[in-house]
């Protein structure tokens, strides 16, 4: 594991291609949940509307001359692909992204509008990743992992960097969301290096808990099924290096049902008119669970270090 993540994160480019998302207070949410609750708005990326451009873009930004020239390639359902697609259009780079078949028509139509080839193929991230793995070989074009990439997931902690940075007072603890689990081991091991008393906590659906089998299992467990509600997450098994740091630096996962995410897109819309997609409201219902299981506010003991756990543990 690598040890200088903070400094990954600190020299990361992802500010050549982004400006600093805002961190907004939702007075409603707070009110009803009897927290300080803020939003950190990675929606607001214009022509990606997610964080996933933020570790695409640092990593091809290291790509050498001789990569360049050779192109790359991704799998993804969609955020992942659009990131790849930007970046890729921005540093001259032909990219060649494999989605699955059930991929929303806005996010191809999205990544094909910056250039990049578009191959669709099966229904789900695992078969349009092996099949990526197979073209990649074939045409010598470069791989972009969506969260299995050190540069990724240093360009991904620049999230954790930007909120400890714009909330200086106390934060009691910072919701995830996590899919191959890329974004809360770079937020994780920004966060802990810094305010080691603030709780990272994992937020995945119950039908598409990779993180927290892993963690609980000790071992990389390889899921059977995955839901696709919130597809965006919908992976079968955390990457290696995402488990590692994840392991080492997050304090816990809560697991959320389908009802559970809808009614956190609802309160996302309601606090800030913006429709989110199911894993964009992940970390909200994560939150709302945890209130809803702890009966109170979620400041604890500074420095506690919970179990992992899901909704019904």
């Amino acid at each position: 594991m690598p040890e200088n993540m903070l400094v990954r994160i600190l020299e990361s480019r992802v500010y050549d291609v982004v400006s600093e998302t805002p961190l907004d207070r939702a007075a409603q949410l707070s009110a009803q949940l009897g927290n300080d609750i803020w939003l950190k708005r990675e929606d607001t990326h214009p022509g990606v509307f997610s964080f996933k451009i933020r570790g695409a873009y640092n990593r091809m930004a290291r790509l050498t001359a001789e990569e360049r020239a050779q192109g790359v390639i991704a799998a993804s359902a969609g955020n992942h692909a659009q990131g790849v697609a930007l970046a890729a259009e921005r540093l001259g780079v032909h990219a060649v992204i494999v989605m699955p078949r059930t991929t929303p028509e806005i996010k191809i139509k999205s990544v094909r509008a910056r250039g990049a080839e578009v191959i669709l193929l099966g229904d789900s991230y695992d078969e349009a990743y092996e099949e990526a793995r197979r073209i990649a070989h074939e045409r010598g074009l470069v791989f972009v992992h969506p969260y299995n990439d050190i540069d990724v997931i240093a360009g991904q902690g620049t999230v954790g960097m930007e909120i400890l940075r714009q909330h200086s007072g106390r934060i009691d603890a910072i919701f995830v969301p996590v899919g191959g689990g890329g974004l809360v081991a770079g937020v994780a091991a920004y966060v802990k290096a810094l305010r080691p008393e603030t709780r990272v906590i994992g937020v995945e659906p119950d039908d598409a808990a990779c993180l927290h089998a892993a963690l609980r299992d000790g071992a990389r467990t390889v899921l059977e099924r995955v839901g696709l509600l919130a597809d965006g997450v919908a992976v079968r098994q955390v990457g290696e290096l995402p488990f590692e740091l994840s392991r080492r630096y997050v304090d816990q996962v809560v697991l959320v049902s389908t009802d559970e995410i809808c009614g956190a897109m609802k309160d996302v819309f309601e606090a800030t008119r913006s429709l989110a997609e199911p894993a964009g409201a992940l970390a909200l219902a994560g939150l709302k669970r945890w209130v809803q299981d702890q009966g109170a506010p979620v400041g604890l003991r500074a420095g506690t270090r919970l179990p992992v756990r899901g909704r019904d543990q």
